[in-house]
């Protein structure tokens, strides 16, 4: 008899890496529609978990016997850090199911998806929590909160600096990994203004016309969207680039307005105490699935 599992309130749970086949994906799809979102379905997952060209999803499952208790899952994504080009994590869906919550598993999964990736040679992981999370990544996990996101509505946009070794953190992007982020099951992108090479990516956000501009895209990529029909001209932004020039009239939202505030987290998996400067970040709507 084992006198220690005896004493421990913690149960046997079995942690078992992600794996994304039909059958992993209709459990982890079970269980984030009933915890997070009832939209995270089977096709959504299958197209987020399994067709992103930078790879396959990273991370772990706790199973109680063949109930699946909690998941937490990060998608590869390629990232300028201070100039230099990187493989990292976007960290993204975390469920535990009711039965088995304040048994400590988000934060087991977590470390063990990390120990995997750092193994792997991805070398960060970033992403976006809202106001209830962050603390469980901060405190628990060691991520650094970068900063709250900047949300602003009103006419105009921003036009982000051109130079990516400017920045302590800027997105990289191929080809394909923007055709892939344009198929998400679900949305209605539509291709608005052009400015000379690139094109700004739409999405609408209320039943109003109010619209947000997800990033601006190559133009020939942005050829496979319907063209903006006439929108209200008032704009939502939401993201992180302080160097940015603000064109128009922006309006920062206030915190007690917004739904959730967001907060941009980073930890570095290099084995250094990398960490991000605030004021040398881009980070778009487009870099994480928000719409």
């Amino acid at each position: 008899m084992n006198l220690t599992s005896l004493s421990s309130p913690m149960p046997a749970y079995d942690l078992r890496a992600l794996d994304v086949d039909p059958k992993g994906l209709a459990r982890a799809a079970a269980l984030l529609g009933t915890v997070l979102n009832p939209a995270l379905d089977c096709r959504y997952l299958t197209w987020l978990y399994a067709e992103n060209p930078g790879g396959a999803a990273v991370g772990f499952n706790a199973f109680d016997g063949e109930m699946l208790a909690a998941h937490y899952a990060a998608i590869p994504i390629a990232g300028f850090l201070d100039g230099r080009l990187e493989k990292g994590l976007l960290s993204l869906n975390t469920a535990t199911h009711a039965a088995h919550q304040g048994k400590g598993l988000f934060p087991r999964l977590a470390e063990r998806t990390f120990a995997r990736a750092a193994e792997a040679g991805f070398g960060f992981v970033i992403g976006v929590a809202n106001a209830r999370s962050t603390r469980g990544f901060t405190e628990k996990l060691g991520f650094q909160l970068v900063a709250p996101l900047d949300v602003q509505i009103g006419i105009g946009g921003v036009e982000p600096n051109s130079g990516q070794g400017s920045y302590s953190y800027a997105p990289y992007r191929t080809d394909e990994a923007i055709a892939w982020r344009l198929r998400r099951p679900g949305a209605r992108y539509v291709a608005g203004k052009r400015h000379g090479e690139v094109q700004d990516v739409l999405a609408q956000v209320s039943r109003w016309g109010l619209s947000t501009c997800l990033d601006r895209i190559p133009a020939h990529l942005a050829e496979a969207l319907t063209p903006a029909r006439v929108l209200s001209p008032f704009r939502l932004t939401i993201g992180l680039d302080r160097s940015a020039r603000r064109r128009g009239v922006l309006v920062s939202v206030p915190d007690r307005l917004k739904p959730s505030p967001l907060n941009l987290i980073f930890r570095d998996l290099s084995g250094t105490p990398r960490t991000l400067d605030a004021d040398h970040v881009r980070w778009t709507l487009f870099d994480f699935d928000a719409y």
